[in-house]
């Protein structure tokens, strides 16, 4: 089972930046499709940007597109999110995610769209100030 473990979140001023991280661990070779999401107390979870390792295709909400680049380090197992031009509606709780097994880089993009991963990582708070 995948194991992931989010950090890098903290508190920044508009305009600001941040990298969040997300360690993957245990089975990972099981999975080629993760992702970052984020979702507010009591409203929907929405995806933020997808990565698939067989093609190395990306996919990004529109909100975070030409601020936001999702990158994964194979030597590392690690999955990241460089946030720039980070706004008040950036905050939020991130989490990243993971699918179990293998699948097209056309199913990952949906699976993104639709936010259905199998494992979830703890979650890491951005809070942006303006």
């Amino acid at each position: 089972q995948e194991h992931l473990v989010a950090s890098g979140g903290g508190s920044v001023q508009a305009g600001g930046s941040l990298r969040l991280s997300c360690a993957a661990s245990g089975y990972i070779y099981s999975t080629n499709c993760l992702g970052w999401f984020r979702q507010a107390p009591g409203k929907e979870r929405e995806g933020v940007a997808g990565f698939s390792i067989g093609d190395n295709s990306t996919y990004y909400a529109d909100s975070v597109k030409g601020r936001f680049t999702v990158s994964w380090d194979n030597t590392k197992n690690t999955l990241y999110l460089q946030m720039n031009i980070l706004k008040s509606e950036d905050t939020n709780m991130y989490y990243c995610a993971a699918i179990n097994g293998h699948v097209s880089g056309v199913t990952c993009a949906r699976r993104f769209r639709t936010t259905t991963y199998n494992y979830w990582g703890q979650g890491t708070q951005v809070t942006v100030s303006s």
